[in-house]
């Protein structure tokens, strides 16, 4: 049982990742909305934007291990403000662009230090500190809920931020964001106290020792690979679904609304996912994930766009978005502990992010050189197709003789 200090402190914990991640990723996936404004008032093509959006994914995706790196050796609250500053930096050098810095430069500084700053704030940290302040037996579900509840900012973002851009310049958009971003700070603050937990158990193995396993451990090498299509598929869609329905003909309001609803049934989808995580085996359910995604995206995709299909493709894609980030992560903590769960959580993600800058940047350019989204959608749907096929066969964990000791990774 805890008593009633460690229950207040586990308590401010989660409130604080929560507020933190539903920030720091509902602003994330609300950048497509900038998409057609600003590329107008700056004169710039699709892809340069996208450009910007990739450079901050790939970017996310180098600087994650690292950044996991240097939480797990110096704890999570300096990494954590650090970045809820850069995100306040990275906005104020956007919303520069085309006035004190050139528009290209401007959003390639911003998109590189953008990721830097989800680095510090998005899942990966977020579910560490998570995972480090519940116990086992609850940790699954308690990722999901707190996923579930990361996902309000883009329910509320979404809307607010295309209402402003409906009635006054972009600049305006960028302000409300500055105004979000600056309320991480706190945030970020609450969330590192997972730093002050006592650890349970014992660790005996020092990073490179889990490292080595890592890299050695098929599961954990089939996760990481599966994960690319994650990023493929939803930062295709969060960056190229607002341009998608305008050249349809449908309404600017619809992207905010389908961005919307897919955060809010997303808070159903990802706390179902970590319910299901304590039930069944979870890379079985990711690899589901990948599969119904695919089956989702051609079904929307193979007809033109109305208001109806589109939130329907929206509640139908939340309820499959982010449940990954409970799965991934309370996999990895399965497999290996928490001690070094951030860095772990890192290394996978370069994947998630070398697809995601090529679901931004790729879908950009298929775009431009072909005036329809039909190949980059076809694409990300074959790739998701097979990485769910994959997942499911070859993604089992070992049995436990095959396993190195639990002491080693008992660090919880």
């Amino acid at each position: 049982m805890q008593t009633p200090t460690t229950f207040a402190q586990t308590r401010t914990i989660l409130i604080g990742t929560a507020l933190m991640m539903s920030l720091s990723m509902g602003m994330r996936q609300s950048l497509g909305l900038f998409v057609t404004p600003m590329t107008h008032d700056l004169g710039l093509t699709t892809a340069d934007f996208t450009f910007a959006v990739a450079m901050q994914n790939i970017v996310w995706g180098l600087s994650q291990a690292p950044i996991g790196a240097f939480a797990d050796r110096y704890g999570m609250r300096p990494a954590m403000l650090t970045g809820a500053a850069l995100y306040v930096l990275a906005l104020g050098i956007m919303s520069a662009a085309g006035g004190t810095i050139a528009p290209m430069p401007a959003l390639t500084i911003s998109g590189a230090l953008l990721g830097i700053a989800l680095s510090c704030t998005a899942s990966s940290l977020a579910m560490t500190a998570c995972a480090r302040a519940v116990p086992e037996e609850r940790r699954s579900t308690m990722l999901g809920v707190v996923s579930a509840f990361g996902s309000l900012g883009t329910l509320m973002i979404a809307p607010a931020v295309e209402g402003l851009l409906g009635h006054w310049n972009w600049h305006v958009g960028l302000g409300f964001f500055l105004m979000l971003s600056a309320v991480m700070l706190p945030a970020a603050f609450f969330s590192g106290g997972a730093d002050k937990l006592p650890r349970r158990g014992s660790n005996q193995a020092t990073m490179r020792e889990v490292l080595g396993q890592a890299v050695r451990h098929r599961a954990y090498l089939v996760m990481s690979g599966a994960y690319f299509v994650c990023g493929l598929q939803l930062i295709f869609l969060t960056t190229h679904l607002p341009t998608y329905l305008a050249i349809c003909g449908q309404s600017p309001m619809l992207s905010a609304e389908a961005l919307a609803t897919i955060g809010g049934v997303n808070c159903i989808g990802s706390w179902f996912a970590g319910w299901l995580g304590n039930r069944f085996p979870k890379y079985q359910l990711l690899g589901l994930i990948y599969i119904l995604r695919s089956i989702v995206l051609t079904a929307y995709f193979i007809a033109p766009p109305t208001a109806t299909t589109t939130l329907i493709f929206a509640a139908t894609m939340g309820m499959l978005w982010l449940g990954v980030i409970p799965l991934t992560s309370g996999f990895v903590a399965e497999l290996f502990g928490t001690r070094y769960m951030a860095t772990l959580l890192g290394i996978s993600f370069v994947t998630h992010q070398v697809g995601s800058f090529l679901g931004a940047w790729g879908g950009g350019l298929i775009y431009d050189a072909t005036g329809s989204y039909d190949r980059a959608w076809q694409t990300g749907v074959a790739i998701g197709l097979v990485a769910g096929v994959v997942q499911i066969v070859a993604g089992a964990p070992p049995r436990p003789r095959d396993t190195v000791p639990a002491a080693v990774f008992a660090a919880e």
